[in-house]
């Protein structure tokens, strides 16, 4: 596959949620560069934004099987990964594998349950395998996952470890629609249950493992050149150096702004990187791995905006 099918297989899939989704279309780019990257999303909005809906029908849309697990204060780590349970008929323990056995996992409201119970999920996402009782167990290579969360403000939540933040590819902010767009919803979408399928809305599959693992190949030959490889390790090391942060973001961030850089590309039809691609996937690569110092949150320093400017500030390459 090359780069030109990259495109034509990404805009088949823009095409095919945009019958359930209206609008969110950078959203939707963010999960095709963090699918044909390898990585994960966590989405952050209030509630009825249609995460789940748009999850779920990206997962037709890429044919990609599809589990949901709704996080709860009291969800334990073996109610998603399941456990080696005794069968008293065969005198045996057998594996009974959790929901996490699956490729794309929506983890609705992750942040509804305590940290020990997120960690579950990071030997998943950073090697696409589970342990159990001391036996690993593979997930496949295109497993991902797709997480939400409501925003930190509200009650009954649990913040994120930066260990499990720096799991996800891109930490994105889903806001309210348009006015248009609002409109457009309730016109469509006003008449119809609200649990409906994303089958039902004519979302059908375009991809196949044959296609997406063709895709992540071609994404791969993506050229980078060193200019570019030196602006994202400017703007990493841009994290680290300013006075606003306490800690900045690491060299994975910088790893991983390449790799999704390169996806961008292909998905726009190109083989080489140019900087356009970098600055427009940074914030939501950069946003969730950097802190605040105890003196930019007492002034009312927002993360948005101190990574906005570091990005404005370091000048790409031309």
């Amino acid at each position: 596959m090359n780069v030109e099918e990259v495109q034509k297989l990404g805009n088949a899939i823009r095409g095919e949620i945009a019958k359930a989704i209206v609008g969110q279309d950078n959203t939707l780019e963010l999960m095709l560069v963090a699918l044909f990257a390898g990585g994960h999303i966590l989405l952050e909005g209030p509630p009825g934004t249609a995460k789940t809906l748009l999850a779920h029908s990206f997962a037709q849309a890429v044919g990609l099987d599809y589990g949901r697990i709704q996080f709860t204060p009291d969800l334990m780590p073996g109610d998603i990964i399941g456990a080696n349970l005794f069968d008293f008929k065969t005198s045996k323990f057998t594996l009974t594998r959790g929901p996490i056995f699956t490729e794309l996992l929506l983890a609705d409201e992750i942040n509804r349950t305590p940290p020990k119970t997120q960690a579950a999920l990071l030997e998943a996402m950073q090697e696409r395998q589970v342990t159990i009782d001391g036996q690993t167990h593979q997930l496949g290579e295109r497993f991902m996952v797709v997480a939400t969360q409501n925003p930190i403000e509200q009650q009954g939540v649990y913040p994120l470890p930066e260990a499990q933040l720096d799991r996800f590819l891109f930490k994105q902010r889903v806001d309210y629609p348009s006015l248009e767009q609002e409109r457009t919803i309730i016109a469509t979408h006003g008449g119809r249950s609200s649990a409906m399928e994303p089958a039902a809305w004519g979302v059908s599959r375009q991809a196949d493992a044959g296609l997406l693992t063709a895709a992540m190949n071609a994404v791969a030959e993506v050229r980078l050149v060193d200019e570019v490889i030196d602006y994202i390790a400017a703007l990493v090391r841009g994290t680290r150096e300013a006075s606003d942060l306490e800690s900045g973001a690491s060299p994975r961030a910088g790893s991983m702004l390449a790799g999704a850089a390169r996806a961008r590309a292909a998905i726009d039809g190109r083989d080489f990187v140019i900087p356009d691609d970098v600055k427009a996937l940074a914030p939501a690569i950069l946003r969730h791995r950097v802190i605040l110092s105890p003196a930019a949150e007492i002034n009312g320093r927002r993360v948005e905006d101190i990574v906005t400017s570091i990005i404005e500030t370091i000048e790409a390459p031309r």
